[in-house]
């Protein structure tokens, strides 16, 4: 993106330096034109009043604030009329204007006055009756150099502007740059102490199960004939699996590869999930509720789903140990399915609601902090959502909504 934007800069740059070079370049041709054009137009008034009055004495009036002087010179180069009068009837001070005066031609040209002003030139034929005289005509060029004045300060404002912009470009580049470098280290902190916390945790729950089969195999060990010792051979092969299912359940965050995705009949996923919650629910007096209309498709993998839900499901008979009701229902909505899972349960913190789906963020004693965020993972693979919204002492529910199967999107639910 930088690339396009700079690459765009700089077309655009050329192209107003372009413009403003080849406008200035142009000024001039246009400042001479201006002149020429109004040489022409005097020209014709000051022939046009000589064919009136001979004598010549009327051009004695005739000025403008354009003019800077003019004359008219015969073929011997004497001025037989000159805006100043103290100079009629002497001879020319310089070259007679030969080709005018012979071949008619109009001739021009930039010179310097005694003021050390610049003018324009214009010599020209004038024919009157008899007689061809040059009328030599001296303009002034402040007027007509406006224009080259005008095309020169625009390319210096233009060029200061760029100037401007391009600095002004260069500092928001490096700030940028420093703002993203900045932002790479904060990522990187933060990688660390997610590491450190992680590490910490995984520590942790590592530590208590070890413990605990340490004990009991030396309780074992020195004992290998106590009648105890089946009771602490169960409770080995508990830790084990409990670090079993926490050593699956961070695979399962952390692997990247997806399993294929088929149709999922839903209700029986369900169905399959409360099944294996109901033996816990019943020692803890739980009431569970499921609801699923026949035939619902989705989207996913069966085994993710139910672990999806059997998670869920587990979270909430364990904010319910002195008993409530736990309703797993589904319901189409469009082209997705809506499962929610509720409880009465007591519910979670409002400043904790925002971090449970954090990994490794949990409140129990014994757990993991990585349900909910594998949950979480395994619906957004599939395309879907998951919501939660809780109240303390009231319960929790929670949203999944999971893609229909698209052969089966446009089927009724009943």
């Amino acid at each position: 993106m930088r690339k396009v934007l700079l690459f765009g800069g700089v077309v655009l740059s050329a192209a107003l330096a372009w413009f403003a070079i080849s406008n200035y370049q142009s000024a001039r041709p246009v400042a001479e034109e201006n002149l020429r054009g109004l040489a022409l137009s005097l020209t014709a008034a000051i022939e046009n009043i000589a064919l009136h009055d001979p004598s010549l004495h009327s051009l004695d009036t005739f000025q403008t604030h354009d003019i800077a002087f003019f004359a008219l010179i015969d073929r011997q180069g004497i001025y037989r009329f000159h805006s100043n009068p103290d100079l009629i009837g002497t001879p020319l001070q310089g070259a007679i204007p030969l080709a005018t005066l012979k071949d008619g031609v109009i001739t021009t040209e930039r010179i310097t006055l005694l003021t050390g002003e610049n003018a324009f030139e214009f010599d020209s034929p004038l024919r009157l009756p008899g007689k061809m005289l040059a009328l030599r005509l001296v303009l002034h060029t402040y007027r007509a150099d406006g224009v080259i004045r005008r095309a020169r300060l625009n390319m210096t404002a233009l060029f200061v502007l760029l100037t401007a912009a391009w600095i002004l470009a260069l500092a928001l580049y490096r700030y940028t740059r420093r703002e993203d470098r900045h932002q790479l280290e904060m990522e990187r902190r933060q990688s660390l102490a997610q590491l450190g916390e992680m590490g910490a945790m995984l520590a942790h729950e590592i530590r208590n199960p070890l413990a605990g089969i340490k004990g009991y195999a030396q309780v074992i060990e020195k004992k290998p004939q106590d009648e105890r010792n089946s009771g602490f051979a169960r409770r080995i092969v508990a830790e084990i699996q409990r670090l079993e299912t926490l050593v699956n359940n961070l695979l399962s965050y952390a692997g990247s590869a997806r399993e294929p995705l088929g149709s999922v009949n839903l209700n029986e996923v369900i169905s399959h999930a409360v099944d294996l919650l109901r033996p816990e629910a019943e020692q803890l007096n739980i009431e569970i509720i499921s609801q699923c209309p026949e035939g619902i498709q989705v989207t996913g993998n069966s085994d993710r789903l139910g672990q999806v839900l059997l998670n869920l499901g587990k979270n909430s008979v364990q904010s319910m140990p002195d008993g409530g009701t736990l309703q797993m229902m589904a319901e189409n909505s469009g082209t997705s399915v809506i499962v929610r899972v509720t409880d009465t349960g007591y519910g979670i913190n409002r400043e904790e609601l925002p971090r449970i789906f954090e990994p490794f963020f949990t409140t129990k004693a014994k757990g993991s902090g990585l349900g909910l965020a594998l949950c979480r993972k395994i619906i957004e693979e599939l395309g879907g959502s998951i919501e939660v919204e809780s109240t303390v002492g009231a319960g929790t529910s929670v949203f999944v909504t999971i893609p229909r199967e698209r052969n089966h999107q446009g089927r009724s639910l009943s």
